[in-house]
């Protein structure tokens, strides 16, 4: 558990964050909302900081008075039990409140919220909802990332976010094969560092004998599969996946242009040509399953990937896992609204682990369940295979 200077000094670096990340937009951009999936950065700036105002000022500090009598209205996501909201694909409608307005409250809500973790001496309970207030912003922080990603993107004219952004790290060593024997592993956080509940409820796993691959699966192998079929190969595909990539027109990895018959990429700095040693991102579960199918392999279970990370590099891209989300053994849900921050999404989802590079610092680690729906690929997701 971080003391409550740490707390103060995570949550001053956090509200910094975001807003050194929105540092590169326009006015106009704050507003966009494509799909369903990617909510406009103005929303994600207003719903974080509905979190605080709502789960800590409201509750823990009896004098705080509301900035707008609208905000929960407006700003909370998918919190049932703390009442009505906007309906998710409706935030791009919402022209107000303005930018402006979205940069008042977060400033009238940090204010308030130094004010009262440095004049109170708080408890656990507070701190920790503090904490968690700061991480669910660190995950705000990436969907702005590969939101603001996402806007840009399908723009015609696919403009530029900046140009120091860093998307494709290159692997620079050998592929190796990691063996590991049948045996008993211990999975689930294990120390009193910060963790999300998921994690929690640490249990024993048999795993038989597997090799996972010490490299992420490369944009030059992913073209192997492109040239050789694979998008057009039923047999390779689930018959779920199968309908999807035929009823959305799929034939290669999301933000992929082909260009006078070169493959070119669109990346945060703007257009640019397909690095083919960069690891491939922006795959669906559904095509990362394909191509482990067609190199004969498999993808890694998250126990599997749990218990090999020590020994590769991971980080830059979120990779899939075999997994299915579910509840480990004897996993607690808390009680009231911060309960259904996992528990209620555990269905019909495949778990990624590891990492991106919009990942912010200090966020992520070795037990870290994410989790999408395998159609989906706006995040900066890869995979390595295991044998």
């Amino acid at each position: 558990m971080l003391s409550q200077q740490e707390i103060i000094q995570l949550f001053i670096e956090t509200r910094e964050d975001s807003e050194k990340i929105c540092s590169f937009l326009e006015t106009e951009d704050y507003v966009v909302q494509p799909v369903e999936n990617v909510s406009p950065p103005k929303w994600h700036l207003g719903h974080t900081t509905w979190f605080f105002e709502e789960f800590v000022l409201k509750k823990y500090a009896g004098s705080h008075q509301l900035f707008d009598k609208n905000t929960a209205y407006v700003f909370n996501s998918y919190y049932e039990s703390v009442g009505e909201k906007v309906v998710r694909t409706n935030r791009g409608n919402l022209s107000r409140p303005t930018v402006s307005w979205i940069y008042d409250f977060r400033k009238y809500v940090t204010e308030a919220m130094l004010e009262f973790l440095k004049s109170n001496d708080l408890s656990e309970e507070v701190l920790g909802v503090i904490e968690i207030g700061c991480h669910h912003e660190k995950q705000h922080q990436e969907l702005l990332y590969t939101d603001i990603k996402y806007i840009l993107g399908n723009n015609p004219l696919l403009p530029k976010y900046n140009d120091v952004f860093q998307e494709n790290i290159i692997q620079n060593f050998e592929q190796e094969w990691i063996e590991f024997s049948e045996g008993v592993y211990e999975i689930g956080h294990k120390t009193d560092d910060f963790c999300y509940d998921n994690e929690k409820g640490v249990h024993k796993k048999y795993l038989c004998d597997f090799s996972i691959s010490n490299k992420l699966v490369t944009n030059a192998e992913f073209i192997e599969f492109l040239n050789a079929g694979g998008y057009n190969n039923v047999l390779l595909w689930h018959a779920e996946a199968w309908d999807w990539i035929n009823k959305n027109d799929i034939n290669s990895p999301a933000y992929w242009h082909n260009i006078d018959e070169e493959w070119h990429q669109y990346t945060l700095n703007g257009l640019k040509k397909l690095d083919p040693e960069a690891p491939v991102t922006h795959i669906s579960y559904f095509e990362a399953f394909a191509f482990s199918q067609w190199k004969g392999m498999r993808l890694p279970t998250e126990e599997e990937w749990e218990t090999a990370q020590e020994k590769f590099e991971w980080g830059s891209r979120w990779e899939w896992t075999e997994s299915a989300y579910s509840p480990y053994p004897h996993y607690q849900k808390p009680e009231g609204a911060l309960g259904e921050y996992n528990g209620k999404f555990m269905v019909n989802q495949k778990v990624l682990r590891g990492g991106s590079v919009a990942t912010s610092r200090n966020h992520t680690r070795p037990t870290y369940r994410n989790f999408f729906h395998p159609e989906l690929r706006w995040q900066f997701t890869g995979f390595r295979l295991v044998k």
